[in-house]
């Protein structure tokens, strides 16, 4: 058993099979939501527990809808302009410029927040519901999930779990994608 599908099975799995597990994942009632940390080699390996885990937890009663950021990404670029123009854009202005722009898109004139909180289940039961927040790892480096964790706070009533790629970095500082400085102002839970 590999260190993640032990951690999963372990850490996590346990919380959110609970009747209620908004108690265990947060000491705040308007942010029922903690991170799981992983590396950001295992991105395939986390995919295929979390699918597994889905699974067992489907199978207990719990209804566990997924949210992607990278199709999230994807809504907010197509909302500007096709893909192919991202690609060139990427191309005539450098790396350095698109990343700002994918910022201000994401923050701005598509807010990542908004998109995240339209996938949101509908008439949501937090005894039963519980949402996976999935594909971190697309938003880097234009978008630090910090941001987005804050201003969900007070739209999400049920347990989710937002899995991210990244290294720790003290007791509550995490490294995004174990390459951004660490941002240590995190008030979810680091499971």
């Amino acid at each position: 058993m590999s260190n993640l599908e032990h951690r999963i099975k372990t850490v996590l799995e346990p919380i959110l099979e609970l009747p209620d597990p908004r108690p265990r994942l947060s000491a705040y009632h308007d942010m029922p939501y903690a991170i799981f940390r992983y590396d950001p080699e295992d991105e395939l390996e986390l995919r295929k527990q979390v699918r597994l885990l889905e699974t067992r937890l489907s199978q207990k009663g719990k209804r566990v809808s997924r949210i992607s950021l990278a199709e999230c990404l994807e809504e907010a670029l197509r909302s500007q302009r096709p893909l192919e123009d991202w690609i060139a854009a990427e191309r005539e202005q450098g790396v350095e410029t698109l990343v700002e722009t994918i910022h201000a898109v994401l923050s701005e004139y598509e807010p990542l927040v908004d998109l995240v909180a339209r996938r949101l289940p509908e008439e949501p039961d937090p005894l039963q519901d519980i949402v996976f927040v999935l594909r971190t790892g697309s938003l880097f480096p234009a978008y630090r999930t910090f941001s987005l964790l804050e201003q969900l706070k007070g739209q999400v009533s049920v347990p989710a779990i937002l899995f991210y790629p990244g290294v720790l970095d003290g007791a509550a500082g995490l490294r995004f994608m174990g390459v951004l400085d660490a941002e240590h102002n995190y008030r979810p839970k680091i499971l």
